[in-house]
């Protein structure tokens, strides 16, 4: 078709003159037709993130409500890169969502050399957005160092090492990609309230939490705990759980020897082990899963957390 033959098409359906208009990705060049409201799209795991992008940015863009859906056959798997693709589209809807699908379209396809293999090493096992972190304090960190100035300290970092089924299983979020994106979601709550959010964001795109899912959130909650206690390290050793790096106070002793009187108190390695529970006293069996985050948050609030 001819410019102009192109241009009278465009202008009769801006005018009202046919309510369909059929074409190739050509309308993702800028067109604006305020009074388009649905974009109907064949092929759509055919396209790369920018030009889902785009495409969708064409409808909407009056007073009306504007309705994209993209199509893929059902006959056909998807890949997970197309699917990926569908899915970021399909969750940012809200308003200033490009940037969040600029990042994601790099971390899918790469940042070539500038961040690339040759110039920083791979990016692909920890994604873009958290790269962009490090990237962002190792910068902090340098500027405080000839600045002069006193840096934030980061967060405690908590080690915990206990028998507990906590993982993100494979037929629960399928990809390894989608996998390491739930992983650094949880690993980043720092709050009950990120928790929250993060358990809704997985219910909302895979569905009902296993119980290994809610166990590495429960973990993340003992990890706060901990973190709040001044406590470093949750680990099992033998039959004793060991928590380091702790100082007791001399009412905390007290209270440790009462409610544990077989607890080893090390001050000079400002550690503690405490005997692991089990379901009775005598013939019992080591606690594991929930029932041992449970216990072990209750001493950190009991024992420590006053």
């Amino acid at each position: 078709m001819s410019e102009s033959v192109l241009e009278q098409v465009v202008v009769d359906f801006w005018g009202k003159k046919f309510d369909v208009l059929v074409s190739t990705t050509i309308v993702e060049s800028g067109i604006d037709i305020s009074n388009a409201n649905t974009l109907i799209v064949e092929r759509g795991d055919n396209f790369g993130l920018s030009q889902l992008h785009q495409l969708r940015g064409r409808v909407g863009r009056g007073r009306e409500r504007g309705y994209s859906y993209f199509l893929y056959p059902p006959e056909k798997p998807l890949t997970e890169t197309a699917h990926e693709r569908l899915a970021t589209i399909a969750q940012h809807t809200e308003m200033g969502a490009g940037m969040y699908v600029a990042m994601k379209d790099l971390e899918i396809r790469g940042a070539g050399n500038l961040l690339g293999g040759e110039q920083s090493g791979h990016i692909a096992g920890v994604g873009f957005d958290l790269y962009v972190r490090m990237v962002g304090e190792a910068v902090a960190d340098y500027r405080a160092s000839v600045d002069g100035s006193v840096e934030e300290e980061p967060p405690l970092e908590v080690k915990i090492e206990l028998p507990v089924d906590a993982h993100v299983p494979h037929d629960y979020a399928p990809g390894e990609r989608l996998r390491l994106q739930a992983y650094r979601a949880i690993a980043s709550a720092n709050t009950e309230a990120d928790i929250t959010a993060v358990r809704e964001e997985l219910t909302d795109r895979y569905g009902k939490l296993p119980e290994p899912v809610e166990n590495l959130l429960l973990v993340a909650g003992l990890r706060m705990l901990a973190r709040a206690c001044g406590v470093a390290e949750i680990v099992l050793q033998g039959p004793n759980i060991r928590f380091a790096p702790v100082e007791l106070r001399e009412s905390q002793q007290l209270r440790l020897k009462r409610l544990h009187p077989r607890t080893v108190i090390k001050p000079t390695a400002h550690q503690i082990l405490v005997p692991r529970p089990t379901t009775g006293k005598i013939g019992g069996k080591p606690v594991v899963g929930r029932e041992l985050l449970a216990w072990t948050g209750e001493f950190l609030t009991t024992i420590l957390g006053s």
